[in-house]
């Protein structure tokens, strides 16, 4: 059996942003409202010829670029995303057609926030059975589209963009295998399954706040201290957290309670506000972009959200 690792990282995020001060002329709301309560100052908003798989098709070209891979060497699409309107063709199909890529298989996945951290534990099992050696695992979504601009209890937090990883295979033994992906914890409460949504003709999105924010931070500091023993570290080994940027309230409080008191943690949801599957590997790039972590660095990705969805795994920085 081999294992598997990030190879390299890229992001990519619409040129419009939207300020609240941009939304308290469109809904009852103001800077000091917003920030006080989710911590987002600013966020990405995609236009109507922006569809979904071209801002991931970005993000991957990156990603591709940084790992000095081309197209035509992925043998796996994995998007994760709940914001693409159309059955078929998939994402990762469409994404697929716009790289030029020959023959990849392409799957969708959708739990939406916590999409990646799934599509990444997914591409890991595909590499260690070998159905795969080299996959491109893209969170994308464009939450615009599935927002009611008049809610200001949901405008608020959205936005668009999309973060893409290299996934290859490391043979045991060989050099680099130390910079893997650990093994996934992840599980769901199927009972809280309605507290976030992305439902009706059209779709919108929707969510019980506080229910979502009680059961984040008091189920998953447990959840994440356990993805860390299953790669055989404690919190204080981390150099980084990134957590799903659902809420700046949600993010800090929750990077506290897990205990890594040494790491960096995200904080991107302040200027890109949620951007639900998008958002872990968007964060994560920056973190790599800005030098705020090392190669071999263990990181600990944690997505959580619908369906009330987690998934968490400890990764080596690339």
């Amino acid at each position: 059996m081999s294992g598997s690792r990030i190879t390299a990282v890229g992001h990519y995020q619409p040129a419009r942003v939207l300020t609240n001060e941009d939304l308290a002329g469109m809904v009852d709301t103001s800077d000091a409202w917003i920030t006080s309560r989710v911590g987002i100052r600013t966020r990405h908003i995609a236009g109507p010829d922006e569809p979904v798989d071209e801002l991931a098709a970005h993000a991957a070209a990156k990603a591709l670029a940084a790992a000095g891979r081309t197209p035509a060497e992925i043998d796996l699409v994995l998007v994760a995303t709940s914001t693409a309107i159309d059955r078929s063709p998939n994402m990762a199909a469409r994404v697929a057609a716009r790289l030029g890529m020959p023959h990849p298989a392409v799957m969708d996945v959708n739990v939406v926030c916590a999409g990646f951290t799934h599509a990444l534990a997914t591409a890991d099992h595909a590499v260690r059975a070998g159905g795969a050696r080299r996959v491109l695992v893209i969170g994308a979504d464009k939450m615009s589209e599935v927002t009611d601009w008049t809610d200001r209890t949901t405008c608020v937090l959205v936005g668009d963009g999309a973060g893409a990883a290299v996934v290859e295979a490391t043979e045991a033994g060989a050099e680099g295998a130390g910079a893997g992906i650990g093994p996934v914890l992840w599980g769901s409460a199927p009972d809280m399954g309605n507290a976030v949504r992305i439902e009706g003709t059209p779709p919108r999105f929707a969510q019980e706040g506080q229910s979502v924010y009680r059961w984040a931070t008091t189920r998953l500091p447990e959840f994440a201290r356990q993805a860390c023993e299953k790669a055989g570290l404690t919190p204080e080994d981390l150099a980084a957290v990134v957590l799903h940027q659902a809420n700046l309230r949600i993010v800090e409080p929750l990077a506290r309670r897990i205990g890594a008191v040494n790491a960096v943690v995200a904080r991107d949801v302040v200027d890109s506000g949620n951007t639900s599957a998008a958002s872990i590997p968007l964060a994560f790039s920056k973190l790599v972009e800005q030098g705020a972590v090392s190669t071999g660095d263990p990181v600990l990705l944690f997505g959580f959200g619908g369906n009330l969805s987690y998934a968490g795994q400890v990764v080596r920085c690339p």
